[in-house]
């Protein structure tokens, strides 16, 4: 089997721990377990006690009932059984997809997109066409193209919502229509949802909620800032989850003990913790918002107040020279867009803390200036 390198992971794993601005990153400001607890005025001694007294064997294999109940709270009809945890939302991308996809199989991958959707079909032997986005849509893609793209042969349709890297939210009615499409040639409809519109978190639908072919990945390292973690979950019917059981006995024992534990704490104060990640993804949009304003040489389509933005810049160099000299030179982190075939275009992680934001915009400025 052969794949591509992974773009934006093989940039992040060698520059990420060089920097001294990082303002790369998709996830909301990672959160230490003490400002976790500050934020829901638990007593930390109790808290680590338990944590201290639990037996680390192999735990719940499919999460733990708590886990399993609480995710399946967060959609409209969804049983525990339909839940199953698994490594982060890239293993549940992974699960998915090496669950259904075989050699000679169709699938239709929105792009650019996070690259899991549409190199490991590829990788699987499936034959993948591209479902583009487009900047003057404001990052949407065409329906009328998935209409022209659909075979009836199409075993599956692969969309990041919010994309990862335009911050782009597709709405429900949107979705309604993208379902529409896949229920004409019966193909499942895989969405890695990981990224929460905060500003107004019920403008969000979930393709589970839409479709019974829908699959939705998800995690705690994005909305909930806890990467480290590394708990994320597949939601589907009951018919394909037990598809996923199988073969999340090849790639998966179990999350750990610890995992689940701090997981089901951290969605047992879900109010809490997106409380303070909507405080601060609404108050840096605002600067992000400011600092583009008054930048003559960005812009950009701005995200629906979800942890990652793709910048445009009108310079006479591309974009990967342009990241690594910026590194090199200030110590602020961006992703070249290159590693997301958007030449011309950079990721910047606007969530991270106030004073990084803040300071990695004002170098990035002071850098471009040696353009004007």
């Amino acid at each position: 089997m052969k794949i591509a390198e992974f773009g934006v992971e093989s940039w992040l794993n060698e520059w990420e721990k060089s920097a001294t601005y990082d303002i790369s990153q998709s996830t909301i400001a990672s959160m230490t377990i003490d400002e976790l607890l500050a934020a829901t005025g638990d007593d930390r001694e109790q808290f680590f006690d338990q944590l201290g007294q639990a037996k680390m064997n192999y735990g719940w294999i499919e999460g733990s009932p708590e886990f399993k109940q609480l995710v399946a709270g967060l959609y409209d009809n969804v049983h525990d059984s339909q839940v199953l945890q698994t490594n982060g939302a890239t293993g549940a991308n992974h699960l998915a997809l090496y669950s259904l996809i075989e050699p000679g199989d169709h699938v239709i991958s929105e792009y650019p997109s996070y690259q899991q959707l549409y190199d490991i079909p590829r990788s699987l032997g499936a034959e993948v066409d591209l479902w583009h986005i487009h900047e003057d849509a404001d990052w949407y893609p065409d329906i009328n193209e998935l209409k022209q793209l659909i075979r009836p042969n199409t075993k599956m349709i692969c969309l990041n919502n919010a994309n990862n890297p335009t911050g782009t939210l597709l709405d429900k009615a949107f979705l309604q229509q993208v379902v529409d499409v896949a229920k004409s040639v019966g193909a499942y409809v895989l969405v890695d949802e990981v990224y929460l519109p905060l500003d107004d978190p019920s403008a969000f639908t979930s393709i589970v909620d839409l479709y019974d072919k829908g699959i939705a990945t998800n995690s705690l390292s994005k909305s909930y800032s806890f990467p480290g973690v590394r708990i994320g979950w597949t939601v589907a019917n009951d018919a394909v989850s037990d598809i996923f059981r199988k073969y999340r006995d090849y790639t998966m024992i179990c999350g750990g003990v610890f995992n689940d534990m701090l997981a089901v704490y951290i969605l047992q104060h879900r109010d809490q913790v997106l409380a303070r990640n909507r405080k601060l993804v609404m108050t840096n949009l605002a600067i992000l918002k400011e600092w583009v304003a008054n930048e003559p040489r960005v812009s950009l389509v701005f995200p629906k107040a979800v942890s990652t933005s793709c910048v445009k810049f009108d310079i006479p160099e591309g974009t990967e020279s342009f990241c690594l000299r910026l590194l090199k030179e200030t110590g602020v982190l961006l992703v070249p867009g290159d590693r997301f075939d958007l030449p011309g275009h950079a990721r910047l992680g606007y969530c991270t803390d106030e004073t990084t934001l803040r300071t990695g915009l004002s170098k990035l400025s002071a850098f471009l200036r040696q353009f004007d």
